[in-house]
Order: C-alpha cells, then structure tokens, then sequence
C-alpha cells in the first residue's frame, strides 16, 4: 500500500522506488540488498532467522509489528545480526501506542521521520558498522 495508503504521513513513494533505491545505494556501499516485504509476522520472523549464515546485517520496517511483536524481536536477538530500524515517519511524534518499539532494544539503531531517505540513512549506517564503505 505504499505510496498510496495515507500519502501525507507516509508519502507517495512506492515499494518498487524504495527497492530500487535501496539496491542502488547498497551498491555504492558495496552491499548487495535483498528486498522482502510482508504483511504476515510470521514470514518476517521466517526471514529474519534466514538470514543467519546469509546475510550480515538487516534494515526493517516492521510498521505496526513494531510496537506489538515480542516474536520479531526474539527472532532479531536470536540471529546475532546488525538490524537498523526504519520507519517512514516519526513515531515519536504521534499516537502514544506507537512510541514504545519491541526491535529498539535489539537493533543497531533507529532511523524515523525522514520517508524513503531512511533507508539510505539506515545502509549507510550499517555500511560504517559493517566497514563495507570503499
């Protein structure tokens, strides 16, 4: 529903846009990127403990699974990967319910309020953890 679902908090980017710009900035920080996108928890968790042993590290935008899922949490810790937290808009600037985060405590970093430059703010970051920058 990106791009369309209430554009004035979230915008008019699109899934496909924020892909591509992710693989195209993940290839200036030599990081392949691999996107997913769900609406089922359990297939996030699923992919999450996939990428033990796969990937080195995670960007994730959980939405409304942020301030509800023990389970994505437990999947995060339990990989031992770098995860950075994304979120389109600044939680902290809206409803109260929205503002605790399950991912904070077991994530890199949290990354809100910027739209689709969050991504790019969140590879960059985990690029400079990772040392992937050229």
């Amino acid at each position: 529903m990106l791009g369309t679902r209430q554009p004035e908090v979230y915008g008019s980017v699109t899934l496909a846009d924020v892909e591509n710009l992710c693989i195209e900035h993940g290839k200036s920080l030599n990081l392949q990127v691999s996107c997913l996108q769900s609406n089922h928890e359990g297939a996030l968790i699923d992919a999450i403990h996939d990428a033990k042993g796969k990937h080195r590290g995670i960007v994730l935008n959980a939405g409304a699974f942020t301030h509800t899922s023990v389970a994505l949490m437990d999947a995060i810790a339990s990989v031992e990967l770098p995860v950075v937290e994304v979120h389109l808009s600044n939680i902290h600037a809206r409803e109260a319910f929205r503002h605790k985060s399950y991912i904070a405590p077991v994530a890199l970093g949290q990354i809100a309020g910027f739209g689709a430059k969050g991504y790019v703010l969140a590879l960059d970051a985990l690029a400079d953890h990772l040392g992937t920058r050229s």
